[in-house]
């Protein structure tokens, strides 16, 4: 018996079977069966089962008969199956063992040799007691990794020694059966009991009192790989350095809460880190440079935040990127021209910032693009014609850009494009009626533009859009004066070209001074402050002219 059970029997027939079997128990269970027959027969069956108790381990069976055409018993010549009753008892009788000891070794673990560390199991409790309105929720679930078990609550078994550990806890609305989060709740320092802990995420529970995340809570805990607190706004204070302590953190997302100051540049140092999600809270200062050394990233959401400064040209260095969002900020400077080494960059989300222009040539290779939306930034300048050869893009967004020129006839080869956003820019010239053509097309607003020219739309896309057509504010843009458009030029807002023609007649031959409030040359002001100070600079004049002629 070594460190366990040993247990060896053993059966011999002369010239016969050879029975042996045995228990070994050396850190966890090992049993070998076998029957050994002389020129005749031989199985084996093992299972091996070292370093503990594993229920995913794999229980090998392996076995093997082998029958000669002549054995001998007593000295005497006998055919094969004259044995075979021996070897089928033989072999019942190692099966039958192999079962028992199965059995025996499953009513151990379950009458309690597995259970979960005292010290663990309380930093469990208490760590429930400072979130969930319920005082009984540890005399309801003593046992919370077997016999009453809770939904947010998940466990794993562990080898040396075999015991169960807390590796994940879950509040959110979600479960059904949660009670709901104390007015007063916070995260307790007994969270630093459980060792184990994977996963730990809290949804929409710190919404009352206000709570901050300690600075020593995170650091010790090696085996977090995913901390979420989302849509928590009594949340705030900065985001702790110690964070960045956490290396084997795949997951870290603090989207919602109302965190503020600098983003902690020991994240850089997470190089495990897959997503970061860090929107909508209160963030401010410049993006760290050191994240991207994250080379693991997939998704980088900082959105709606009030981050400033330039996007760091190490983004460029994160080669798995699918999602960059970082809408909604205070964002200035150029658009690093190394994103365009992002090949596997599904998303690009760089909407109301300050980010100026141009587009620069090297996103050309972002062929894997779905998602442009750029929309709400000083970019001036044209249209990238190199949109139109991305040719899985979805959704393209560059509304308020104060984009000048053309719309590239280009776009007409985006045949996964379901909406075009170009309203509220400087763009001239007609609609590429090959929009039109589109099939996946579903919304399309260059509304409050330059445009010009008669609409050259099929009917049929016009009306399967409906509303979601804008094309207002385009003065010199016009529909046909053919009967059944008339219907067409009342629904999109924008006139016939016949009344367009009388209108223009009208300005020409002296109409009514209202009828020109939509045409103003470039030097008029609608600002009363520069219409008196030109009134005043006019009353100078004049007077000197007076003084002038008097004298």
């Amino acid at each position: 018996m070594q460190s366990g059970v040993g247990m060896r029997n053993k059966v011999n027939m002369r010239n016969g079977v050879s029975i042996r079997s045995g228990v070994d128990w050396r850190n966890g269970v090992g049993m070998q069966s076998g029957v050994d027959m002389q020129n005749g027969v031989g199985m084996r069956i093992k299972i091996d089962m070292r370093n503990g108790v594993d229920w995913r381990s794999e229980i090998n069976l392996r076995s093997e008969v082998v029958i000669r055409n002549e054995i001998k018993i007593n000295g005497k010549k006998q055919n094969g199956h004259s044995v075979g009753r021996q070897c089928l008892m033989a072999r019942a009788m190692s099966l039958l063992l192999v079962w028992f000891l199965m059995v025996s070794m499953g009513n151990s673990l379950e009458g309690g040799h597995m259970i979960v560390e005292e010290e663990e199991l309380l930093g469990l409790f208490e760590v429930m007691d400072a979130l969930l309105e319920d005082p009984e929720w540890a005399q309801a679930h003593p046992k919370p990794c077997t016999d009453t078990p809770w939904p947010g609550v998940e466990c794993e078994v562990s080898n040396n020694p075999p015991m169960f550990h807390v590796t994940k806890i879950h509040i959110g609305p979600d479960i059904v059966v949660s009670p709901p989060c104390k007015s007063s709740a916070y995260l307790s320092p007994s969270l630093l009991k459980l060792k184990y802990i994977k996963i730990l995420s809290i949804f929409n529970c710190f919404v009352a009192s206000p709570v901050t995340l300690p600075k020593s809570l995170f650091g010790p805990l090696s085996s977090l790989e995913h901390l979420a607190l989302e849509n928590n706004p009594s949340l705030y204070g900065e985001i702790p350095a110690s964070l960045g302590d956490v290396a084997g953190l795949r997951v870290l997302s603090l989207s919602q809460n109302s965190f503020q100051g600098n983003i902690p540049s020991q994240i850089g140092g997470l190089v495990s880190l897959e997503q970061l999600d860090l929107s909508y809270n209160n963030l401010s200062g410049q993006i760290p440079m050191e994240i991207g050394g994250l080379k693991s990233m997939t998704i980088l959401d900082l959105s709606c935040n009030a981050i400033q400064g330039a996007m760091p040209y190490s983004l460029g260095q994160l080669q798995l990127l699918q999602k960059l969002d970082l809408h909604s900020n205070s964002l200035s400077g150029s658009i690093p021209p190394n994103l365009g080494h992002l090949k596997r960059l599904v998303l690009l989300d760089l909407s109301h910032n300050f980010i100026g222009g141009p587009i620069h040539e090297n996103l050309s290779s972002l062929e894997l693009l779905e998602y442009l939306l750029i929309d709400d930034n000083p970019i001036k300048g044209g249209i990238p014609k190199f949109i139109g050869k991305l040719r899985k893009l979805k959704s393209v967004s560059l509304s308020g850009c104060g984009l000048s020129g053309p719309i590239p006839y280009s776009f007409s080869s985006l045949k996964n494009l379901t909406a075009l956003s170009l309203g509220n820019n400087s763009l001239s010239g007609p609609v590429p009626p090959n929009l039109g053509s589109l099939p996946n097309l579903d919304q399309l607003n260059i509304s409050h533009n330059k445009l010009s020219g008669v609409l050259q739309l099929p009917d049929d896309f016009v009306k399967k859009l409906g509303k979601r057509l804008d094309l207002r504010g385009n003065s010199k843009l016009c529909i046909s004066d053919q009967p059944n458009k008339k219907n067409l030029s009342s629904f999109l807002e924008i006139p016939s070209c016949l009344n367009m023609r009388q209108r223009n007649d009208n300005y020409f031959a002296g109409g009514p001074l209202e009828d020109l409030s939509g045409i103003k040359p470039s030097w008029y002001h609608s600002n009363p402050s520069s219409c008196s100070s030109w009134l005043n600079n006019l009353q100078v004049i004049l007077f000197t002219l007076v003084i002038n002629l008097v004298i």
